[in-house]
């Protein structure tokens, strides 16, 4: 079985201590195989701040680290380094790879980097990422679980999100569909969702995160990440999507909500 931790917009930097303890706390505890990040690991792009981060990550014994930067990852105010250097301190703390991929036998997990340093906030992807990953996907076997994470949102199921979605490709989501994926990651809009989607003749779940541990939460949402479980088997294929939320008068995550993703063929 495959367990996934999704950590979203923890914006180190920006972080509720008490919040991140606990998550910790709940990542030893559930023990997952992959913590994946889906951006904004820090609030300014600081040099310290990735230091944060990368102490918290180290300290997640026995689960393997996948990080992509988010917008909040690129400086903003030092014109020069974000022109010049972009992911200069991302690189420094996470390594060289900006897309990093894990492929075992009961998963297949893309990270594809969305941020670009002429934009501020929005994010794209080019016609050139989506047929690499479409690529990737039609080589998976049909056990894996495939799992395609970006920062900013694919598709927007609410209007609310709308603002937010990827510039891409109008077919992006069809073609990675029909090559094979089954869930979307994303992060950047602070409101967790799962939602099944149809896309031409599969159906694709949607897996947004909220902010993991920083203060930058949406209205009344709280704190929230979460926990993907897959057991790779040649029967009906499923995922267990777990919301978690930090509950403050208890200073734990808890679960506090479960789909059973059925998964297309």
């Amino acid at each position: 079985m495959s367990r996934l931790l999704q950590v979203s917009d923890a914006h180190f930097g920006a972080e509720i201590p008490e919040v991140r303890d606990a998550l910790r706390r709940l990542a030893l505890r559930e023990q997952p195989d992959v913590v994946v990040w889906t951006g904004d690991l820090t609030q300014r792009a600081r040099r310290e701040q990735f230091a944060a981060a990368r102490r918290f990550a180290d300290s997640l014994p026995g689960a393997l680290t996948l990080a992509m930067p988010g917008n909040h990852d690129i400086p903003l105010y030092d014109l020069v380094q974000r022109l010049l250097r972009p992911y200069g301190n991302y690189r420094q703390a996470f390594g060289t790879e900006l897309e990093p991929e894990l492929e075992r036998e009961d998963l297949l997990l893309l990270l594809v980097k969305t941020t670009r340093r002429w934009r501020h906030k929005h994010g794209e992807l080019s016609a050139a990422q989506v047929e690499r990953v479409a690529r990737r996907l039609r080589q998976a076997s049909p056990r894996q679980l495939r799992v395609v994470a970006t920062h900013q949102p694919l598709h927007a199921v609410q209007s609310c999100d709308l603002g937010d979605r990827l510039r891409c490709p109008r077919e992006a989501l069809s073609l990675w569909a029909q090559a094979g994926v089954d869930l979307l990651l994303g992060g950047h809009t602070h409101r967790p969702r799962c939602d099944r989607v149809e896309a031409g003749a599969r159906a694709v779940w949607l897996v947004q995160a909220g902010t993991s541990i920083s203060h930058r939460v949406r209205g009344e949402l709280p704190n929230s990440v979460n926990l993907l479980r897959h057991e790779g088997t040649d029967g009906a294929r499923h995922c267990e999507v777990e919301r978690w939320d930090y509950d403050p008068r208890g200073g734990e995550f808890a679960c506090v909500h479960r789909t059973r993703a059925m998964l297309s063929r």
